[in-house]
């Protein structure tokens, strides 16, 4: 098959967070305002200036099997989970080609040839990078895991998430800073438009908590060092916010062209627009500061979508919670869409999810899906007092219901290095 631009669709999703270890918790989580930061209980942790993070609410290890979790990184462990459910919620059974009879006569199988995987990663297997290592300096040779290096590889979530479903249209790893998770699912949207694929599983997923990556962020002044109140730390557009909270975890949905989930019966969640992507080329860590790399983010994806700002009527928001970033953000959308940002209901989960990077775009995509299905906007905890200078309608307190009728929703994510993605989605 080889037409081009097909329109796709949100089947399935799937999450674990540090608000659950699953896309209902996880978006259970969201609705009640609830904070899935904590203090940091291990040894090493102690002496650290930074001693919060946002922990996973379900270990991997009380769900995969041990021989299996041995051979995978926390990331890959964590992509696992969060595919099989959303692989599941999309209403397949089996692996591509190995479904049973009775699915073959209804028509309902994924032909492997034509099922993909884009799950992306920020940082890769750092844990098992830096963990090893310590083997090797502190046991010896002998005592360095044969599976250090397929663990390891940015493209070992893929990979096994690949593996796992039978995927072979094509399996990838964009690696884009705390963009990646959004630039994979762009990435599959457009396997599904051009026909190269029918079905592709995608996201993103981290797992970075440990000493060295804390202590250089905590460094670079990037994350917040409020230890003495963890869940009131991660404050986006609030004046007294001073920076980011790691967490980690990942989320995945499928992606499906709607012809194929027709002729399946699928239940759809909504459409997936489509991606707007751009460059900073301003500075390594900073956003710049106008916004304007974020903006030519917005308005690649109205040129390639044709979408109407005033349909337009839900934002989940990068915000990290940095002093640049979070108003960065807001005068971009200011710019593209001006007075139409007034009835945009903006949504800063991060300041419940923490910062999940390479991971974030994925999750952060599964809760804008939710948004428009159940037409609810998750609140902003922690804002207190707003940034003047973030002059959006924030949503606080309490969930915002969204309207009636056709609309559609934005989930923004920039990166290290100047990276922008935009991905559009509305209701069905």
């Amino acid at each position: 098959m080889s037409s081009t631009n097909r329109t796709v669709v949100v089947t399935g999703v799937g999450a674990t967070t540090p608000l659950g270890g699953d896309a209902a918790s996880t978006w259970e989580g969201l609705l009640a305002g609830r904070s899935g930061v904590r203090l940091l209980e291990e040894d090493w942790a102690a002496d650290l200036p930074v001693r919060i993070a946002a922990r996973i609410a379900v270990e991997p290890g009380t769900i995969i099997p041990r021989p299996q979790a041995r051979k995978l990184d926390r990331s890959a462990q964590f992509a696992l989970i969060a595919a099989r459910e959303a692989w599941a919620d999309a209403g397949f059974t089996a692996r591509a080609g190995e479904e049973t009879s009775a699915a073959a006569a209804a028509g309902i199988p994924v032909d492997p040839d034509r099922l993909g995987a884009v799950v992306a990663s920020g940082i890769g297997g750092v844990t098992t990078l830096l963990d090893q290592y310590d083997v090797l300096r502190e046991k010896g040779v002998r005592k360095v895991s044969p599976h250090t290096v397929p663990m390891l590889m940015p493209n070992s979530p893929a990979a096994n998430v690949g593996i796992e479903i039978g995927a072979r249209a094509g399996v990838h790893t964009p690696v884009s800073a705390c963009a990646s998770g959004a630039e994979a699912i762009g990435y599959a949207i457009e396997m599904i438009r051009t026909g190269r694929a029918d079905v592709v599983v995608a996201g993103g997923t981290e797992a970075s908590i440990h000493p060295l990556p804390i202590v250089a962020f905590g460094n670079m002044m990037a994350m917040s060092k409020n230890n003495e109140d963890p869940q009131g730390a991660s404050r986006p557009y609030d004046t007294a916010r001073n920076g980011f909270v790691m967490g980690e975890g990942a989320g995945i949905v499928v992606l499906e062209s709607a012809d194929h989930a027709a002729r399946r019966g699928a239940r759809v969640y909504a459409e997936a627009v489509g991606q707007g992507i751009s460059a900073d080329a301003h500075h390594i860590t900073q956003p710049e500061p106008s916004g304007s790399g974020i903006a030519h983010a917005l308005q690649n994806l109205v040129h390639a979508t044709e979408l109407k700002p005033a349909e337009i009527v839900h934002v989940n928001a990068h915000a990290t919670s940095t002093p640049q970033g979070d108003v960065a953000e807001i005068k971009a959308l200011r710019k593209v869409f001006g007075h139409d940002v007034d009835h945009m209901a903006i949504s800063a989960t991060k300041s419940m999810t923490g910062h999940l990077l390479g991971g974030a775009g994925g999750v952060e995509t599964v809760a804008t899906v939710l948004a428009l299905h159940h037409r609810l906007a998750p609140p902003t905890i922690n804002l207190d007092s707003p940034d003047p200078e973030a002059d959006g309608d924030i949503v606080r307190g309490e969930p915002r219901p969204l309207p009636a009728g056709t609309i559609s929703a934005l989930n923004d994510s920039f990166g290290f290095g100047g990276h922008n993605v935009v991905l559009a989605f509305r209701s069905v």
